[in-house]
C-alpha cells in the first residue's frame, strides 16, 4: 500500500506578527493567525496590550508592544490630531510611534529569537530592526495599495487634493514626486537609525521607506480589484486577496436586537466610521441622522462605545443605533453603507456587494474611496461637506442607480473567487521553509 505525504503536514513553524493600530489593522492579522494555527503553526501576536483579550480568545498567542494604542486613541486632542487630512499620517508615526521605538524593541527582542518567521506591520518600526539583528527572516506586509508608492498607479494622498490634476502626467512626474517625498521623509525616521546605532546596526540612507519593505518579500493582503502589482511595487510582492475577521469578540455575532431589527424590514442603509475615525466623529452622525430623517430610509448608525456620537432623540423612525456589529453580517443586509474609507472597512463593503458613499478622513482613506469610485461602486463626500443634504442627494443616486448595485455585486463576485487567507498562509510557509 502506497503512503502519500503532504510535506506540509511534517513542518511546523513559528509565527511572530506583529501590528499596531486599529481593528482594521488587527483583524486581518487574527485571520492570517487562525488560518497558520490551522494548519499546525505556532502562532503568536504581538500589538498593544489592549487586544490581549480578543487575541487570547482566538487561542493565539500574544506578546504585548508599546506604545499602547488604545490609551492614545482615547484621547480627543491626540486623535483629532491624528485624522488631520494633511498632517495626520505625520503626526501617527512621528508623536504617537517613534516616540516609543526603543520600548518596542525591547518589547519584541524578547519574543522574536523563538520565531523562524516574523510578518511585520507597516508602523510596526521595530520589526525590521529586530529580525536584522538577530538574523531573522521576515515578511513584510501591505493593507492597501497607498503604501506602495507607486509612479504607474499613484495614490490619492491625503489633504493634498491639489494632486489629482496631475494624476494623468505619467510615471515621470510621479518618480520625482515620490524622490522629493522620500526626502522629506528622510528626517521623520531619525530615531530609527538612532536605534540601529545604539545597537551596533548600520545606519540607512532613508531610515523610515527603507525599512518599510522587506527584502524576504512582501504579501499585499488586499483585493486585485483595488490595485494590481506594478513594475515599481516592491520586489517579491505578492497580492493575497483580503484575510477576513471581523469579530467583536470569539462567538459573538449581530445582537438580537439588531438581528430582529433587520428581520423587520426592507435593508437599511448603515452609517460607520471604522473603529478608529469614529473617536473623531464630529457632526457625521447628527447629519447622518438628518439624511436619514430627509429620505425616509431604514438605517442602522453604528457609534462605536464614544456617548458623544449618540445623534440627539427622538430619532427617525425605523432608525436603530448599537455600538458595534460584525461588518460580514450587516453589509450584506444592507441597501447601501455610509462609511470613512478605512482599508478593513472598505474590503468588506466591496465583499457585500452593495454600494457606499464613502467620507475620506485621512492616511489611506482618500486613495480607498477614488479606487471605489474607479469600480462603479461609490461616490465620495469630502468630510468638511458632510451635510445631511449632501448625503440625501448621494444616497439617493446610489439607491436609485442600478449601475452602482450592479457593479458593487460585480466586485463582489470577483473578489469571491479570492481566498486572501489561504494565499497568505502559503506564501508565509514557503517563507518559513526556505
Amino acid at each position: 500500500m502506497e503512503l502519500h505525504f503532504d510535506i506540509n503536514m511534517l513542518f511546523m513553524a513559528r509565527f511572530l506578527l506583529t501590528t499596531f493600530g486599529s481593528l482594521g489593522d488587527l483583524h486581518p492579522y487574527i485571520a492570517v493567525g487562525l488560518g497558520l494555527r490551522e494548519r499546525g503553526h505556532h502562532v503568536t501576536i504581538a500589538t498593544s496590550g489592549d487586544y490581549r483579550a480578543k487575541v487570547e480568545g482566538e487561542g493565539l498567542h500574544f506578546h504585548s508592544l508599546r506604545p499602547e494604542i488604545g490609551a492614545l486613541r482615547h484621547n480627543p486632542e491626540q486623535m483629532a490630531r491624528a485624522f488631520h487630512p494633511r498632517t495626520g499620517t505625520e503626526y501617527v508615526i512621528r508623536r504617537m510611534m517613534l516616540p516609543y521605538l526603543e520600548q518596542s524593541y525591547e518589547d519584541l527582542r524578547d519574543i522574536a529569537p523563538e520565531a523562524d518567521l516574523i510578518v511585520g506591520h507597516p508602523i510596526a518600526f521595530a520589526t525590521p530592526i529586530v529580525a536584522e539583528e538577530l538574523g531573522k527572516r521576515w515578511i513584510s506586509v501591505a493593507l492597501q495599495p497607498t503604501l506602495m508608492l507607486s509612479a504607474f498607479d499613484p495614490p490619492s494622498i491625503s489633504g493634498v487634493p491639489v494632486l489629482e490634476w496631475f494624476r494623468g502626467w505619467g510615471p515621470g512626474f510621479w518618480s520625482q514626486f515620490w524622490k522629493l517625498s522620500r526626502r522629506v521623509a528622510r528626517g521623520w525616521g531619525r530615531p530609527i537609525n538612532a536605534l540601529r546605532r545604539k545597537i551596533g546596526l548600520r545606519e540607512v540612507a532613508n531610515p523610515l521607506l527603507d525599512d518599510m519593505f522587506s527584502t524576504y518579500g512582501t504579501q499585499a493582503w488586499f483585493s486585485n480589484v483595488l490595485g494590481t502589482p506594478q513594475a515599481d511595487w516592491p520586489v517579491r510582492t505578492s497580492v493575497t486577496g483580503f484575510p477576513f475577521y471581523d469579530k467583536l469578540a470569539p462567538g459573538h455575532g449581530l445582537s438580537s436586537e439588531l438581528a430582529r431589527f433587520l428581520d423587520a424590514g426592507a435593508p437599511p442603509v448603515v452609517f460607520t466610521l471604522g473603529s478608529s475615525a469614529v473617536f473623531n466623529a464630529g457632526p457625521f452622525y447628527a447629519e447622518s441622522t438628518g439624511a436619514v430623517r430627509a429620505l425616509g430610509c431604514r438605517a442602522v448608525l453604528l457609534v462605536g462605545n464614544d456617548p458623544r456620537n449618540l445623534p440627539v432623540r427622538p430619532w427617525p423612525d425605523g432608525m436603530i443605533v448599537a455600538d458595534y456589529a460584525p461588518y460580514s453580517e450587516l453589509f450584506a443586509r444592507a441597501a447601501a453603507v455610509v462609511h470613512q474609507g478605512g482599508a478593513g472597512t472598505t474590503a468588506q463593503v466591496l465583499r457585500a456587494g452593495v454600494p457606499m458613499c464613502v467620507v475620506p478622513y485621512s492616511h489611506d482613506q482618500p486613495d480607498n474611496a477614488r479606487r471605489c469610485v474607479g469600480l462603479g461602486v461609490a461616490r465620495i463626500v469630502p468630510r468638511k461637506q458632510y451635510r445631511a443634504g449632501r448625503v440625501l442627494s448621494e444616497l439617493e443616486r446610489l439607491l436609485t442607480d442600478g449601475r452602482y448595485l450592479k457593479a458593487a455585486q460585480n466586485v463582489a463576485g470577483e473578489m469571491a473567487k479570492e481566498d486572501g487567507i489561504a494565499a497568505a498562509c502559503e506564501g508565509l510557509e514557503r517563507a518559513a521553509m526556505a
